[in-house]
Parts: structure tokens; C-alpha cells; sequence
């Protein structure tokens, strides 16, 4: 099992340059573990597309599907005071937005503090640096 970051899922919802490895990444290993606020910053990506004319509504309805699809299956770390806790300290040692660091957060948490133990699924380049500088094996970028 493997922690998916929002932005590496958005490539298993659209067809993006992307989606190629991350379908490999899924294929290889389905059970995806993901933060409580994933299908809510994933909507949000797709929403934004949508309004920006970037996504045809037949398009979005499709993606919609496919994340139903996906959380069906998928595991959620649960929003707990360790994962806010957590997330507060990342705030301080990484430079990164308060959804990167209750993602990183999750995943933080879901290892039980052993982080070298749980593939970091992320294609935004700050979160994937914090994330290795925390000891997770990284996939995705590069």
C-alpha cells in the first residue's frame, strides 16, 4: 500500500502527461491510501477546470465517475489530533500550504512514524521534497 497525494490522483481521474506512470504506479499496487480531504481537494481541482473551460462537462462528469470508483476502494487516514498536530509542526520545517502539510501529515501518521516503511505517491515538487526530507521513498517526480 502506498499514500496517494491529490495531485498524483488527478492523472488516474484525466488524461494527462502523467497518467501513463500513474497508472503503472496504481496497477502495480491498487490499494491507495489517501488523506480524509482527498475526494474534497480532488472536486476542487476538477471544479476549477471545469469553470476555467479547461474541462468539458461530459469530461468532468466522467472524472466524477472514476473518483466515485476509486473511493470506494481506497483507505482515508481519518482527520485525528495527531494529524493536526503533526501537520502544525511540518508547517514550521517545510515550506509548504496547510493542505500539502495535513497531507504529508496522513501519511505521517498512517506509517505510525516509520515513513520509510510507505511509498509517497505526489507530483507537486515542494510536497515530494518535504516528503523524502521526512524519509519517504518518493514516486512520481522525475
Amino acid at each position: 500500500m502506498r499514500f496517494w497525494d491529490s495531485s498524483a490522483l488527478v492523472p488516474l481521474l484525466l488524461a494527462e502527461p502523467a497518467s501513463p506512470r500513474m497508472l503503472e504506479f496504481y496497477r502495480d499496487d491498487p490499494a491507495l491510501l489517501v488523506w480524509w480531504g482527498t475526494e474534497v481537494e480532488l472536486t476542487s481541482a476538477l471544479a476549477r477546470l471545469e469553470r476555467e473551460s479547461l474541462l468539458e462537462p461530459e469530461a468532468m462528469g466522467q472524472a466524477l465517475t472514476r473518483l466515485g470508483v476509486l473511493k470506494a476502494a481506497w483507505h482515508e487516514v481519518l482527520p485525528t489530533e495527531e494529524v493536526r498536530e503533526t501537520a502544525r509542526r511540518f508547517l514550521r520545517v517545510h515550506p509548504l500550504r496547510a493542505m500539502d502539510a495535513l497531507q504529508l501529515a496522513a501519511a505521517f501518521v498512517a506509517s505510525r512514524g516509520r515513513p520509510s516503511h510507505l511509498g509517497f505517491v505526489c507530483l507537486d515538487a515542494r510536497l515530494s521534497q518535504a516528503a523524502q526530507r521526512e524519509g519517504f521513498p518518493v514516486l512520481g517526480l522525475g
